[in-house]
This record gives C-alpha cells, structure tokens and sequence, in this order.
C-alpha cells in the first residue's frame, strides 16, 4: 500500500497566462458571493423557516467563513489553479486530488448547464415563442469564446457582471433600510409586525431553511482558483478571504433580515415571485418584477462564466498532475482551451438531457451533484488540518494566511458539516442527494486510489 504522506506536487500553473489584475481578483471575489442561488433560492427557505431564515443564514456563514479562511491559508502558500484539489493531493496523495478535483468538475459542468436553462427562462418570459435550448446554446457560446480567449477577457466580463450584482443588492438594502427606518417616502414603518413568531415551523422549518442557506454559498471558491492566474495571487487570495466576514454578513444576512421585516414570511408572493421583488413591491418600486429579472440574469450568467472558467483551470491542474487525459492539459497561449471546450460541451450535454430525458437521467445527475459542495468543504478542512503542521515546520514564511484558533476551529469546522450531513439524512428529498453523492464520490475515490496504486507501482 502506497504511503500517503508524498512530496508536494509542482505548481502546475507555469503555462498559464497571469492576466488577471487586482480589481478583476477585488470584484471576483465580492460578486462571487452574490450567486444565483440567494435571489432564486432563498424563497423557498424563507417559506420554510420564516424569520429564522436569519439565523439560518448567521450560522452556514459563519461555517463558509471558516472554510474560506482554511482555503485561503492554503492558497495564499501554494497558489494554483487546481486550489482545493492541488492542497488534497499534498496532504492526502493523489487519490484524494483526484476524487475532489473531478467531482468539483462535474459538479460545475452541471450548473453551467442549469444556469444556462434559468437563463434562457427569463429571456423567453420576454421573448415569448423562442427555443430555451438556442438561447441556452447562445449563452453558451458567449462564454465558451470569451473562455476561450485570453483570460483578461473573463476578468472582465466578471467585473462587469460582479458590479451590476454589488450595485443593485446594495440599493436593495439601502431602500429596505430606509423603509424599515420610515423614512422612505410614501412607505410606512412595519415595525416588528412581519417577524411574528422566529420559528413558525418549529426546528423542521429552521432545518429547511438551514440547508438551503448552505448550498446558497456555492461558487465562493472561485477566487482562489483565478488567483493563480494574476500578477500577485498572495495578495489576492490574502484580500478576498480577509474581507469574506463582511461581505456574507452584509450581503447574504442582511438582505434576510430586510426581507423577513419588510414582507410576511408567508406571503406566497415570496416564492411565486421571488423575495426580492415581493419586498421592492411592497414598497411600491414601479417595474421591481423586471428589474430583479435583469439582476437575475446577470446573476445567471455570470455564474455561469465564472463555472467554465473554473472548470477548465481544475480539469487543466488534474490533467498537469497526471489526472486525465493528456490532450486537455494543453494551454496554448497560455489558456487552456482543450479544457475549456471539454467543460462546455459537458454543460450544454447537461441542458440536452433536461429536454431529452427530463424524468430519469437529468434527475439522478442534479441529485449526484446535490452534496459535492460539502464533500469540496470536508476535503479543504481536512486537507488544512494536516498541512498546517507541515507549513510551520518547513516554510512558515508562506502562512500570509492564518487559520483562526487553529486546530479548535477547524474541527468545529467538520462538527459542523457532519451536522449537516446528518440533518440531509432526516430530509427525503435531500437524503436522495447525499446517496447519490457519496456514491459518485466513493467511485471517484475507488478510481483515484487504483490509479495512485498503478504510478506508484510505476
């Protein structure tokens, strides 16, 4: 049996271009916490979980925190574009480099493809009569050629993107503040009147909510894997994670709090329409349905950018590290297009199966996804517990980054997403996702363990 205590594996980003600039790396990272998944998402559980929606959301941040801080002392010491997968593999082998990198892979293929659907939805609600899947293709295309070409190009489209997101969520919150302080004109003050009872529906509703507000927090990783791409990612890396507390705590909990205090918790406008608009229409916003549309899709595709781009840089560090196929470790021109082009025709086959096979395949692929994310955060917990040591010992002139009361907070860390492991097992709907997912899991582990068995045979 190979050991798995191995040498750390060389940066593989030497052919990769270093396009991105500090205000590309600034707005990645600010933008990249306001997904898709808090302005269609979080309906669902505010129904839920009612004005405990807050503290659902106080508690996964605080979890996010600590996991982007653990990434973060990692990155900020070995930056590279596999990130998470790079940091498995020097802790753990290349069998654990292997499981994490290629679930995240699939995981973001995935949810290039539904993006692109959610997309398309909005745009056909304007343009009644037209196909989802060319506007699913269009979209696709965009950002297939913008990933494509330099990635100063993908800088910018996120920067563009991140902007539009930071300016309208932060008006957002401007005006409920003003409403909840009556100081709006035309707006009555409604006081604590909508936050009734915290826990309407009792701890099943707050557990609800909870997960929900856990799988909210996707694509924060983001930043770490472009940092590697820029003329300083330490300090970009150091910037991002330095600032994460108030960004989720302004963003993500203070847009619930608005929410909840501004609109009934059961109003069935806050699903059929979204939050966001329910609360801009009670304060009589004129056009609020079409604005919060235009933010979404903004929301929408620039996840949908900012996935290929992430795909394509950990599908290329996999590859570099003997994890693939040879022919999509190629970058010429310092991009790795074979990558990227790979990543997107994955996605677009995700968006055929949701019309070919709507009630069998496209299912057990969105629930095979369902718990990756958890498993990416076990993998960055456990990987940072065990490299710490290792960096203090060796080089601790790389820890620009530090874990908070390292090891303390980091096994709180993983009390806290077994927590969540155990609270899908109580949930039917999500107990099929956490199967599923421990099973592409456990097949990608199995696979990479037989592979680190071969090369070390060599």
């Amino acid at each position: 049996m190979p050991s798995t205590t191995v040498e750390a594996p060389q940066e593989p980003d030497a052919t990769l271009s270093h396009g991105l600039k500090q205000r590309h790396l600034s707005m990645i990272a600010l933008g990249g916490v306001i997904g898709a998944g808090l302005f269609v998402g979080s309906g669902a559980g505010i129904a839920a979980a009612g004005p405990s929606i807050v503290l659902a959301y106080t508690v996964s941040g605080l979890l996010v925190m600590l996991v982007m801080r653990m990434l973060g002392e990692m990155s900020a010491a070995h930056p590279s574009s596999g990130s998470f997968s790079a940091h498995a593999e020097r802790a753990f082998g290349p069998w654990a480099g292997f499981t994490v990198g290629w679930a995240f892979w699939i995981l973001l293929c995935t949810a290039v493809g539904l993006e692109g659907i959610g997309a398309a939805k909005i745009v056909t609600g304007w343009l009644p009569g037209t196909p989802e899947w060319a506007w699913v293709a269009l979209f696709m295309l965009v950002f297939c050629g913008t990933n494509l070409a330099a990635v100063k190009n993908f800088g910018e489209f996120e920067f563009w993107f991140a902007a539009l997101k930071v300016a309208a969520i932060t008006l957002f919150l401007a005006l409920g503040v003003l409403a909840i302080a009556g100081v709006l004109p035309g707006t009555d003050a409604p006081g604590t009147d909508n936050l009734g009872d915290l826990l309407p529906n009792g701890t099943e509703g707050l557990v609800v909510g909870l997960l929900a507000s856990v799988f909210a927090y996707g694509g924060l990783e983001t930043v770490t894997i472009a940092a590697a791409e820029s003329r300083d990612p330490v300090r970009g890396v150091a910037s991002a994670v330095r600032t994460a507390m108030w960004r989720i705590a302004l963003f993500y909990v203070g847009s619930m709090a608005v929410i909840v205090t501004l609109v009934p918790w059961d109003s069935p406008a806050v699903v059929e329409q979204g939050p966001y608009v329910a609360a801009l229409d009670r304060l009589g916003i004129p056009g609020a349905g079409q604005v919060m549309n235009v933010v979404v899709l903004a929301a929408l595709l620039s996840a949908m950018n900012a996935n290929v781009y992430g795909a394509s840089r950990i599908a290329y560090s996999l590859v570099e590290r003997g994890h693939g196929p040879k022919a999509l470790g190629r970058a010429p021109g310092g991009v790795p297009r074979p990558a990227v082009l790979a990543s997107c025709l994955f996605g677009f086959g995700c968006v055929l199966l949701s019309h070919w096979r709507p009630d069998d395949v496209f299912p057990w692929l969105l629930n095979m996804i369902g718990a990756v994310i958890l498993v990416v955060w076990i993998f960055i917990a456990a990987s940072q517990l065990r490299l710490r040591g290792r960096l203090e010992r060796e080089t601790p002139e790389r820890l620009a980054v530090r874990m908070w009361a390292f090891p303390v907070l980091t096994w709180v860390a993983l009390a806290g997403m077994a927590g969540i492991f155990l609270l899908m097992l109580r949930e039917p709907g999500t107990r099929v996702q956490l199967y599923a997912s421990g099973a592409m899991t456990a097949v990608l582990a199995a696979a990479g363990y037989g592979w680190q068995r071969r090369r070390a045979r060599g």
